[in-house]
């Protein structure tokens, strides 16, 4: 399983959400001074009523919970957008 579909399977698991969307905008980034060829740049657009009834800050955090251990090793940045 490829690191794009745990991702999937994490959020699906704890947010069930309507519809989850991963796009990997890391050639966006590798001009960058800090670009590591080994770290993601991922925008997730994500459908889900749970999250869009939390504050942002709040809503974005249960993300970052859940994808702790891939932000620390496998992800630099993260884009979140709630619909």
């Amino acid at each position: 399983m490829n690191l794009f579909d745990q991702i999937k399977e994490k959020i699906n698991k704890r947010i069930h959400p309507e519809d989850i969307v991963l796009i990997d905008n890391s050639h966006l980034h590798n001009k960058h001074k800090s670009f590591d060829p080994n770290k993601f740049h991922i925008k997730i657009i994500i459908k889900s009523s749970k999250l869009r009834n939390m504050n942002k800050i709040k809503a974005h955090k249960e993300i970052f919970s859940i994808l702790k251990n891939e932000m620390n090793s496998k992800i630099h940045a993260l884009e979140i957008e709630i619909n």
